[in-house]
């Protein structure tokens, strides 16, 4: 039984990284400290798991040619960087025994300036211009941060990509999914490296989840398809929201309601994806019916 809960669980994380673009730790890391992990071993893990959630993206964002490949290597060999910075600082609170408190404190501030960022981001009438350069000193910053950010709390780094590709340099958010995925994917991989060389982590649950998460990152890249751009980041903005509650809730010592609330509004964005998907399809099916009788 346990084992079909965790590979579902994997799978609708997954799904939310193929549709967010965040690589699924962010996500992930706060549900794994819910249910008692330790910090390092959440992160560890998170990691891990971000490889799965972060190839299966790729594969479908890179079929709907919604990977802008240049930025997504400057954003990488950036974040390739950062995650080295990272780990010592990480092994520091931990020695300081300090790492309970500063890592969901750390969420906390990312999450609820990235909510209010995405919530109340308008668009400006050039940054849709496909052919527009952009300088490399953009995305490098991208990258440093992501890659810190990554490294120190066990996310793909998608969770501060993502807003920032769409505010900085103006991708449209199906982009902005696509290239944050396939930086993320090297970034995860150098982070995860530096962790297992000092972290004792359960790999038989970690392969667990990545076997739902490489199902699930496959269907929420197909469900991009299928809503709009301003659906995308209202979504994940108020998923930041959220992140910041839960965490709140556990620095008060109300880790359980902070689940609840959490798995609650994944719950409701998998019937909203469902009911969604379910709409077009009989769409289509309607669409061919007028074709063929025509």
């Amino acid at each position: 039984m346990e084992l079909i809960l965790f590979i579902l669980l994997g799978a609708c994380v997954g799904i939310l990284s193929g549709y967010f673009g965040i690589g699924g730790g962010f996500v992930l890391t706060p549900i794994l400290l819910l249910i008692g992990l330790s910090p390092i071993v959440a992160i560890a893990t998170s990691l891990l798991y971000t490889i799965g959630t972060s190839l299966s993206g790729i594969v479908a964002h890179f079929k709907m040619k919604n990977i802008e490949f240049k930025i997504g290597l400057f954003v990488a060999v950036a974040g390739l960087v950062a995650t080295q910075i990272a780990h010592p600082f990480v092994m520091f609170l931990e020695q300081l025994h300090i790492e309970e408190i500063v890592i969901p404190v750390f969420y906390i501030l990312l999450a609820g300036y990235f909510s209010y960022s995405l919530l109340t981001y308008k668009e400006k009438k050039h940054e849709h211009q496909e052919g527009q350069k952009r300088a490399w000193l953009a995305p490098v910053f991208i990258g440093l941060a992501g890659g810190f950010i990554s490294t120190t709390l066990g996310v793909g780094g998608g969770f501060i990509i993502v807003p920032l590709l769409i505010s900085f340099l103006g991708l449209p958010p199906r982009k902005a999914v696509g290239t944050s995925l396939f930086a993320v994917f090297f970034i995860v991989i150098a982070g995860f490296i530096t962790y297992s060389t000092s972290t004792q982590i359960d790999y038989s649950f970690a392969f667990t989840l990545i076997i739902g998460a490489i199902i699930g990152g496959q269907i929420g890249a197909h469900l991009t398809r299928i809503f709009k751009d301003t659906e995308i980041k209202r979504f994940l903005g108020i998923l930041y929201v959220f992140t910041v509650i839960n965490m709140i809730l556990k620095i008060l010592g109300f880790s359980m309601l902070g689940l609840i609330i959490s798995l609650s509004y994944i719950g409701f964005l998998l019937i909203i994806f469902t009911l969604r998907t379910w709409k077009h399809v009989q769409k289509n099916k309607e669409q061919e019916q007028r074709g063929e009788s025509s």
